[in-house]
C-alpha cells in the first residue's frame, strides 16, 4: 500500500467511478450499475494512466472516487473576511455595504493571505482549477491583481487559476477602463461586470455592453458577467444581452454568472430564452448558494421563493452550465470552504441535481472544464493525469449521509491527509 504522501511513479487501484466520468469511446464497458457508477481497475506510471479493466459486477465494496472538480466562480479577494465584516441580516443591501467597506483595507499582504488559505484548502480538497473574479475598481484593485497572479504562478500545475476583472458595465468605456481592459488582456485575464438587477437600470446600458463586447474582440479575451442575480425583473439583463449578441454577431465567449430571475419566467418563455442562450452559444454558470442565502428574503418570515438559474431547462436546451460555490465567508455568504465536494453534496437538496446522472455531475466537472479551457475534460482514459479523489463512501447515499474523508492523487502522488486523519478501512480496499 502506498503511503499518502509518497511518490507513486506506479501504482494500481480498484475503485467505483462514474460511468458518465469514463470516456465514452471505451468500448464494452458496463453502463453501470443503478447509481451509474462501475467497477473498475486503474493502473498508472509516472502521472499517467497507462490501463482500465472493469471489474465483476460482483466486486465487493470499493470507494467511490472522482476526478478533480473545477470551481469555474469565486472571489478569492474577499474571503474569510465574514467574521470582520458580518452581514448577518443577509440581504443584497448588507453585503454591498460590507464588501465596499471591507475593498478600503485591502493590500496586496492581506490578498495574498487570503488567497493562498483558499488554494490551500482547494487543492487539499481536491479542485484543480478555478476562475476568481477581481473587484478592480478602487485602490484596492491593483494591489489584489498583484497578489492573485503571484498565486496564478505560485499555484500553476496544482489548481489552474482564471482572473476576471470585475467592475461597474458603463466603466469599461471610460479611458481607464480601456486601459485596465488592455492590462488585464496582458495578463491572460477575462473582462466582467454586471448587468441587470440589483444593480439598477442604466440608460446606456446597451451602449455599455456594445462597447465592452467590441473592446473584447479587439483584445481576444472572453467575458464573464454578473447577470440577473436578482428575484425581481425576470432575465432582464439576459435579454438585453441576446439582443445585443445577436445584433452584433458577436463571437467574444460568453458567461452568464448567477442567472438567477430566469428562474422567475413563465415555463414557454423560459425554454425559449433557454434555446436563444444554446443558439447563441452563451454559457450559464449557476450559484445556488448565495442566491439561496440573498435572494427571496422576507424579513421576520420564511422565504417563499428560492430563486437560482433553472439549471435542468438550461441543460435540456444545450446550454453549457456549470456550478460554482462563488462567494466563501464573505458578507455576500459566510459558509463555504473551497471544497468540491460539500457543494456537490448539497446540490441534490438546493436544485435537485442528482449526481449519479450525467446532467447532475456534468455541471462540476466535464462542464466547466469545457467553459475554462481546460486541457483536461476530467474524464478517464488511457494516456489522462493520474489525478482523483477517492472518497470514503461506497455510493451516492453514503456520500450523501456525511461529509467523507478523501485521498487526494495528483499526478499519480498521494497528497498527505490533514493531520491525525486515520485511513478508512474502505480505501484499503481500493489498492490492488
Amino acid at each position: 500500500m502506498i503511503a499518502p504522501g509518497d511518490a507513486a511513479p506506479a501504482g494500481r487501484l480498484r475503485l467505483r467511478l462514474p460511468r458518465c466520468l469514463l470516456d465514452p469511446s471505451l468500448a464494452g464497458w458496463p453502463v453501470g450499475d443503478g447509481d451509474g457508477l462501475v467497477a473498475l481497475e486503474l493502473e498508472h506510471r509516472q502521472g499517467r494512466i497507462t490501463a482500465l479493466r472493469p471489474l465483476p459486477t460482483a466486486t465487493g465494496p470499493l470507494p467511490l472516487a472522482l476526478t478533480p472538480l473545477v470551481e469555474p466562480h469565486a472571489h478569492l479577494d474577499k474571503c474569510f473576511t465574514a467574521e470582520a465584516y458580518p452581514n448577518r441580516a443577509g440581504t443584497l443591501a448588507g453585503a454591498l455595504a460590507q464588501n465596499r467597506r471591507e475593498a478600503e483595507t485591502r493590500s496586496q499582504e492581506l490578498v495574498l493571505q487570503r488567497g493562498e488559505a483558499a488554494l490551500e484548502r482547494a487543492w487539499r480538497h481536491g479542485l484543480r482549477a478555478m476562475r476568481s473574479h477581481i473587484d478592480s475598481g478602487g485602490p484596492g484593485a491593483r494591489p489584489s491583481w498583484e497578489a492573485l497572479l503571484e498565486l496564478r504562478q505560485r499555484w500553476a500545475g496544482r489548481v489552474d487559476l482564471q482572473l476576471v476583472a470585475l467592475v461597474p458595465l458603463a466603466h469599461w468605456a471610460s479611458g481607464e477602463g480601456e486601459e485596465l481592459a488592455r492590462w488585464v488582456a496582458d495578463r491572460g485575464g477575462l473582462l466582467g461586470g454586471v448587468l441587470g438587477p440589483p444593480y439598477g437600470h442604466g440608460r446606456n446600458d446597451r451602449e455599455a455592453l456594445q462597447f465592452l463586447l467590441g473592446l473584447a474582440e479587439r483584445l481576444g479575451t472572453a467575458v464573464d458577467l454578473h447577470i440577473d442575480e436578482a428575484d425581481a425583473q425576470p432575465a432582464r439583463g439576459v435579454r438585453l444581452l441576446l439582443s445585443v449578441v445577436q445584433q452584433l454577431r458577436s463571437a467574444v465567449p460568453l458567461t452568464c454568472s448567477h442567472a438567477a430571475s430566469l428562474a422567475l419566467l413563465g415555463e414557454r418563455r423560459l425554454e425559449q430564452v433557454a434555446e436563444q442562450l444554446a443558439d447563441a452559444e452563451l454559457a450559464v454558470v449557476a450559484l445556488p448558494l448565495t442566491n439561496l442565502w440573498l435572494l427571496g428574503r422576507r424579513p421576520g418570515r420564511t422565504p417563499l421563493l428560492r430563486v437560482q438559474a433553472p439549471i435542468h431547462t438550461l441543460q435540456r436546451a444545450g446550454v453549457t452550465v456549470a456550478l460554482g460555490g462563488d462567494n466563501v465567508q464573505d458578507p455576500w455568504y459566510p459558509g463555504g470552504d473551497f471544497d468540491p465536494v460539500e457543494l456537490l453534496r448539497l446540490v441534490p437538496l438546493t436544485s435537485h441535481l442528482w449526481p449519479g446522472q450525467r446532467q447532475g455531475l456534468a455541471p462540476f466537472s466535464t462542464a466547466p472544464a469545457r467553459l475554462l479551457g481546460l486541457a483536461w475534460d476530467g474524464l478517464v482514459r488511457e494516456g489522462a493525469p493520474a489525478d482523483l479523489v477517492l472518497l470514503n463512501a461506497a455510493n451516492w447515499t453514503e456520500l450523501l449521509a456525511r461529509s467523507p474523508q478523501r485521498r487526494v492523487l495528483r499526478g499519480g502522488i498521494w497528497l498527505p491527509p490533514p493531520a491525525g486523519q486515520e485511513p478508512p478501512a474502505l480505501w484499503a480496499a481500493s489498492m490492488a
